[in-house]
């Protein structure tokens, strides 16, 4: 309809009326030079209380002012009608009532075609028009020394007023606003999206209240600045529509702290993810792989965990300036970027890193590397070949960020970050994202380091104390396994023997070191000495526990359990004695296997308690199967049960000792145990 009536008056037409007249109801009213009413419009009748029938002709001094005031007003009409000059200025008036009201004038000089002369007053109300001036004023002073940018918009979304706050914010004087729209004022903003919201409001009259835009203007050409705009419609008194009103408000500093709350927002959830997923375990791979994790997707879209080989062998190594970087690769993970993860050094490979790449830079100097815009000359510094780096251009890396492995002092490696989906370039909120992530997953790392060394080296020590043994050896046939525990817990101290005796007998031994590490491994290898040594006395085996009962009371409260069997051939039997250890199995052709009833006996370093000997009928064909809990123990099965499933597999007494050794680790020590075993099978030969 606006629309309509502009595109009228620009042809010639008639347009929609204005609603201030309306407001105003200015009153009309024509005098002959006797100065008698000859017209009397309908405002007048309203505002002076006389209809026209009552007005017209009379002399108008009479009907609309106040006795007192006659001779002026006569006096002042005859000047207007004499000299031609207009007559403005307040007056009291007296209604028909007998009120009276203060009536704001405007007198002029009228003249037909004929000559004739005529005397022109329009009147409206005193109050109504103090009022209007009133909103004026203040309307005119909020909007010039409003500190928020205030503009007015026609209906065909051309500037038509602007205050001053607005040409600061904007940077363009008002003249150079008016007649023009957004886009052509400010080409750098998105204007269509703005000049849509205005249409919006035209359309529907309802408010849009602070609405973000972010762009740059004339006033600061070099920065983004972040906007909120809230549009109003304008309307007249007869509801006719004006135009929309824009206020603006430069809130880039708000905006600024906003994203920097939610960035540091954004920190803390993946800090508090990291702390719960990194360093879940003690093996080292599994924790790269959980730093991996979670850089991916939440900080770049590649991710790589690489340290130094020197340090994974557990030596310091400083890089001198020409020196290259030897980097074992522990993890990669990549958000579906077959490119870029081929690119990526693969888990366990070691690769050397020319002293110009990025990665030794930053192992080199313990300090973070980050290219923000990664050009082509770029990527031959990042990746580790000329055929990586045509991998990563073809995956689209535009970003990069290397953050040093630092813990205790000492650079372990790197953490390896490159972006392709993500647009944005690293910045440094993701460079102090990366940095905290690195600093806490490098101390689990480099406790999994350190871990895995000691776990190395008590593996090496226990495994150089085990024994290795002829599969025949004194009328017996002989097999026998040490698994070590889960890689999440340390070595224990589990230990088996077979010993030759004089006579053709064998010592067979299983014990148990209460404890792990290296120091149960170190005390296993004592109690193993000791055992050796006094089985050679050829003692009785009560009588030898007793001995070793009271050498591991010196060593440091250690306790242990064993199990110490003296197999005679010629007698055709075993001798036994326990210290504290399960039963041993006795397997015999054609029955069930069984567990043999010993005297229990208590374990060893406990001291006081004496210990017995039992023997047991030992024909050729029959088997002894000597283990250490950790082949039955479990934390949900009660061992009564687990003893039935050891006894259920040992049903064929031929199947081949080397079998059995497979069968029993296999179905029953889960490589989650936390604990070893020690295992060993023995035969009774026929004599040859």
């Amino acid at each position: 309809m606006n629309q309509a009536g502009s595109s009228a008056a620009e042809d010639g037409g008639p347009t929609a009326p204005s609603g201030l007249l309306d407001v105003l109801n200015v009153a009309s009213v024509v005098l002959d030079t006797q100065g008698r009413i000859a017209l009397w419009s309908p405002q007048a009748e309203e505002l002076f209380g006389y209809s026209a029938n009552e007005a017209l002709g009379r002399y108008a001094a009479h009907v609309m002012v106040h006795e007192r005031h006659v001779d002026l007003v006569v006096q002042l009409f005859a000047d207007v009608m004499a000299t031609g000059e207009s007559w403005a200025g307040a007056f009291p008036i007296r209604r028909k009532d007998g009120t009276t009201r203060l009536v704001e004038f405007r007198n002029m000089r009228l003249m037909d075609d004929r000559g004739d002369v005529y005397a022109l007053g329009l009147a409206t109300d005193r109050t109504t028009v103090r009022r209007l001036e009133r909103d004026l004023a203040l309307s005119t002073r909020m909007v010039a020394q409003s500190p928020t940018g205030l503009a007015v918009l026609d209906t065909d979304l051309r500037y038509v007023s602007v205050n001053p706050a607005l040409e600061r914010i904007n940077g363009v004087p008002a003249a150079d606003h008016l007649g023009r729209t957004i886009h052509e004022v400010l080409p750098r903003l998105d204007a269509e999206a703005l000049e849509a919201a205005v249409r919006q409001v035209l359309r529907t009259g309802e408010p849009l209240l602070d609405r973000s835009t972010v762009g740059r203007t004339p006033a600061d050409p070099d920065e983004d600045h972040t906007w909120s705009l809230s549009l109003y419609r304008l309307e007249d008194a007869r509801g006719t529509v004006l135009g929309v009103a824009v206020s603006v408000a430069d809130v880039t500093d708000r905006h600024r702290a906003a994203v920097e709350a939610e960035a540091a927002r954004r920190r803390l959830a993946v800090i508090a993810d990291a702390s719960a997923r990194i360093g879940t375990t003690l093996d080292l791979e599994r924790t790269a792989f959980e730093l991996a994790d979670v850089a991916v997707p939440e900080l770049a879209d590649v991710a790589a965990v690489d340290l130094l080989d020197a340090v994974m062998s557990g030596r310091r190594t400083s890089l001198g300036p020409a020196e290259s970087a030897v980097i074992r690769a522990l993890a990669v993970r990549a958000a579906d970027e077959p490119d870029a993860l081929r690119a990526a050094d693969q888990p366990g490979q070691v690769a050397r890193y020319a002293p110009d790449r990025l990665v030794t830079e930053c192992v080199r100097s313990g300090l973070p590397v980050m290219v923000a815009q990664v050009k082509d000359e770029d990527l031959g510094r990042i990746a580790h070949s000329p055929e990586a780096a045509a991998l990563l251009a073809r995956a689209g890396v535009h970003s990069y960020l290397a953050v040093p492995l630092i813990a205790r002092g000492e650079v372990l490696g790197a953490l390896d970050l490159k972006r392709t989906r993500n647009p944005l370039p690293f910045g440094r909120d993701d460079l102090l994202l990366a940095r905290e992530l690195a600093a806490r997953a490098a101390i689990q790392i480099d406790n999994a380091r350190w871990y895995q060394s000691a776990r190395t080296t008590a593996l090496t020590l226990q495994r150089s104390l085990l024994p290795s043994h002829p599969p025949v050896t004194g009328g017996l046939e002989v097999a026998s396994r040490y698994q070590p525990a889960g890689a999440t817990t340390e070595v224990g101290g589990d230990w088996f023997d077979v010993i030759p005796l004089p006579d053709g007998k064998t010592a067979l031994v299983v014990g148990d070191v209460m404890g792990s590490g290296i120091d149960a491994a170190a005390t296993m290898g004592r109690l193993r000495t000791a055992t050796t040594t006094l089985a050679s006395l050829d003692l009785d085996p009560a009588v030898l526990l007793e001995h070793l009962d009271r050498i591991t009371q010196g060593l440091d409260h250690s306790i242990a359990t064993c199990v110490y069997v003296v197999h005679d051939p010629r007698l055709g039997r075993c001798r036994i004695a326990n210290a504290g250890h399960l039963p041993p199995v006795h397997i015999r052709p054609g029955r069930p296997p069984e567990l043999l009833d010993l005297p229990t006996g208590a374990p060893l370093g406990v001291g006081g308690v004496p210990f017995s000997t039992t023997d047991v009928d030992f024909a050729p064909g029959d088997q002894l199967v000597l283990y250490t809990d950790g082949l039955v123990e479990t934390r949900t099965h009660s061992l009564d049960e687990r003893l039935d499933a050891l006894l259920a597999l040992l049903d064929d007494p031929a199947r081949p000792l080397e079998e059995v050794c497979d069968l029993l680790l296999s179905a029953l020590h889960h490589p989650d145990n936390h604990d070893d075993v020690a295992l060993l099978l023995a035969r009774a030969r026929a004599d040859e």
